[in-house]
């Protein structure tokens, strides 16, 4: 589509489908420590985030309930998410399509740590699809919501932030790429998306959503 000059990805429940497995596993892991959160609430907050905010907001959560984590909460969440990645993570469905209707610069930009993120696209045959422009808000000193890790990617691949489109399946990813002044496209076709994804992430501010990365592919070649 003649209008963008570059196409930037999110990673976890847009290229991967690992939002799904991840929620679950840390829900259920937290819930066990006392700190419980209902599934609509766990998404709107957490997803999109980079793991050190994350771990910041649960501590936060946490000593105002009057618990305590273990000290090493964060490495055990995100252990025991990795045994079922490595077992069961999948691309989600028709992210090749999307690659093939754009022509021009395209890009990851994920809240994956910067070893995660290359793991996760290594697992599912994405990576070299995607390799050198993969970018993780590790390189940032500010993750999703702000702009930082959407205006470094736009800075390395040579493309106009106001160029640029994001898909993104977070709250937090939609309110990243709008104040980096892009367009931002809300996804729901990850595993993790329920009945009320799609509202919240227009209410965020998306410019439009779509339910599948076929119907992207379409947006673009329309």
């Amino acid at each position: 589509m003649a209008r963008f000059e570059a196409l930037i990805f999110d990673c976890d429940g847009v290229l991967v489908d690992s939002e799904v497995i991840a929620i679950q596993c840390e829900r259920d892991m937290l819930a066990q420590w006392g700190l419980e959160y209902d599934f609509q609430t766990f998404v709107s907050r957490f997803v999109g985030l980079h793991n050190r905010d994350f771990h910041i907001a649960l501590a936060s959560d946490a000593k105002a309930a009057g618990l305590t984590l273990p000290e090493d909460f964060g490495y055990l969440l995100h252990a025991n998410n990795w045994v079922r990645y490595e077992a069961e993570l999948t691309a989600i469905d028709g992210v090749m399509d999307v690659v093939a209707a754009f022509p021009g610069r395209q890009a990851v930009a994920s809240s994956s740590e910067a070893d995660k993120l290359v793991r996760k696209l290594e697992i599912t045959g994405l990576h070299d699809t995607f390799a050198p422009y993969v970018y993780s808000s590790d390189l940032v000193a500010n993750g999703k919501p702000a702009p930082d890790l959407f205006l470094l990617a736009a800075e390395r691949i040579g493309a106009r932030p106001e160029a640029c489109v994001v898909v993104e399946d977070s709250v937090n990813g939609v309110k990243a790429a709008l104040a980096a002044g892009m367009t931002a496209w809300g996804f729901t076709g990850g595993g993790h998306a329920d009945a009320g994804l799609a509202g919240r992430l227009a209410e965020a501010g998306a410019h439009d959503v779509f339910a599948s990365h076929r119907d992207i592919a379409e947006a673009l070649r329309g």
